[in-house]
């Protein structure tokens, strides 16, 4: 009788954990992966211009306060070691970006050409890692509200995809 159970038992696991991988591929279809891909590439070419775009209207702005003569001096001047951070932060978010741009581009190209798109899934493990890595970067330093948006937005549309491949989404 226990053997009986037993056997149950284990040809059940066995069905289970034959039956995950294909769950994933049975819930969503080519088409809307790719439109998650596409979503999540958007995303990702969009947060790099506002983040450049952010930079060059802080600069104009610095600019013309000095040209007008209206700057304050606080006395809070950012000494070198901050500076120095700052700039860390900045390479840090960049590479980063760079990164995920570069993985996702790669999803994108082996994603095409198979019907199987579920084949692709060490691809998006890399997409993760690297939204991973924004993400520890974002928690980190202080962009401001626009920019926590504009990664919430990215996040929420790479943890879509993450869900088509069964891949655990990544925290707040």
């Amino acid at each position: 009788m226990k053997k009986n159970i037993a056997r149950c038992f284990y040809a059940a696991l066995i069905t289970v954990c034959c039956t995950v991988p294909t769950f994933a591929q049975a819930t969503f279809s080519k088409a809307q992966v790719a439109d998650r891909i596409r979503k999540v590439e958007d995303g990702v070419d969009q947060f790099p211009k506002w983040a450049e775009q952010r930079g060059d209207t802080a600069k104009s702005n610095a600019q013309t306060a000095q040209a007008s003569g209206r700057t304050r001096r606080t006395g809070n001047t950012p000494n070198d070691a901050q500076r120095q951070t700052a700039q860390q932060t900045k390479d840090d978010l960049n590479d980063a970006l760079s990164d995920l741009d570069r993985s996702t581009n790669r999803l994108r190209r082996k994603f095409d050409p198979l019907d199987t798109w579920i084949e692709t899934k060490a691809q998006m493990q890399q997409v993760m890692d690297h939204g991973r890595r924004i993400n520890q970067v974002m928690v980190r330093g202080k962009y401001g509200s626009q920019a926590e948006k504009y990664w919430a937005a990215l996040r929420n549309n790479i943890n879509d995809l993450a869900r088509c491949y069964g891949i655990a989404p990544m925290g707040a």
